[in-house]
């Protein structure tokens, strides 16, 4: 195996993202690789890569994408004007799970918040993601709040 490689996404990566997102059977958000739904994900990925406060990466491993993660930048007045960063859509390839991509990934994330002067890196998992929880904590964060969600489509 070669190296892994953590860059920014390529529009030509939208189908392994999806497909990737597509097998999650946890997250529940309704992905999808049926192609009428491509112009969707098309549309986010302009919309996301054109942002200054968002950037979308992907894991590649021999020339495949095996994971990918996003991370938003978003100030606030509280803590003095502080930056922060959310990490979000954190998925590695089933396939590839249990091989470091993942603790590589956030080290990456991480690397990037110090280097951007955040106050703090946060990020949600759902509920049922015991063993994503598990990980989280050996990477360093912290469960300090609760979340809450309402589902407005």
């Amino acid at each position: 195996m070669s190296e892994l490689i953590i860059r920014r996404a390529h529009e030509e990566d939208l189908s392994a993202l999806i497909a990737m997102f597509a097998e999650d059977d946890k997250g529940g958000h309704g992905d999808t690789t049926d192609p009428d739904a491509y112009e969707d994900y098309l549309r986010a990925f302009h919309v996301i890569d054109a942002s200054a406060n968002e950037q979308l990466f992907v894991a590649e491993q021999d020339g495949e994408v095996v994971g990918t993660f996003q991370l938003l930048f978003t100030r606030t007045l509280t803590s003095r004007g502080s930056l922060s960063m959310i990490i979000e859509a954190v998925q590695t390839r089933p396939d590839m799970r249990s091989r470091g991509i993942g603790a590589k990934m956030m080290d990456f994330a991480v690397d990037e918040a110090k280097r951007r002067d955040c106050r703090l890196a946060q990020l949600t998992s759902n509920a049922v993601r015991s063993d994503a929880h598990r990980f989280y904590e050996r990477q360093g964060f912290v469960k300090t709040h609760a979340g809450f969600k309402m589902k407005l489509k």
